[in-house]
């Protein structure tokens, strides 16, 4: 059986501040992100399997990345642990949704850590293969399994 691919789109909202940059992305700022996640297997071959024909749900699929990602980061401020972020707890009325990671927050960082989150939780019979991480209409990261095995 052939092997195939299936994207499914993601659109989110989130702020971020880039810790020791030397531009104007050091100041709280955020993006319109939209997330492509692909992913690879052979469609199912089972007539008395409700999935008959599909690599994975798309349904599934949204689940696991609205769970995993998006519930998480939409509306989030992101900042890396380096950076002064004491302040952002106790502004609950503003900042009620941050996220303090171990790395800086670039398009190129989340995609790591995305990739990372879904290897552990996508169902074995499916691979993980690129994510594409857009952070304007015309600026994107993407992560490829063939470039991280």
């Amino acid at each position: 059986m052939p092997k195939i691919r299936i994207t499914k789109i993601f659109t989110f909202e989130m702020a971020h501040a880039l810790w020791n940059y030397d531009g104007p992305c050091r100041n709280i700022h955020g993006h319109s992100y939209r997330l492509e996640v692909t992913v690879r297997g052979e469609p199912l071959e089972d007539d008395k399997d409700v999935k008959n024909g599909m690599v994975m749900d798309f349904g599934d699929l949204k689940r696991i990345v609205k769970e995993k990602i998006i519930d998480r980061y939409d509306h989030c401020v992101v900042v890396n642990e380096r950076a002064p972020h004491d302040f952002l707890g106790r502004v609950e009325q503003m900042f009620s949704r941050y996220e303090v990671t171990s790395f800086q927050p670039t398009s190129e960082n989340l995609l790591v850590h995305f990739a990372g989150i879904l290897r552990e939780v996508l169902p074995q019979r499916v691979e993980l293969v690129a994510l594409r991480l857009f952070e304007t209409a015309t600026s994107y990261a993407e992560w490829l399994k063939e470039d991280n095995p």
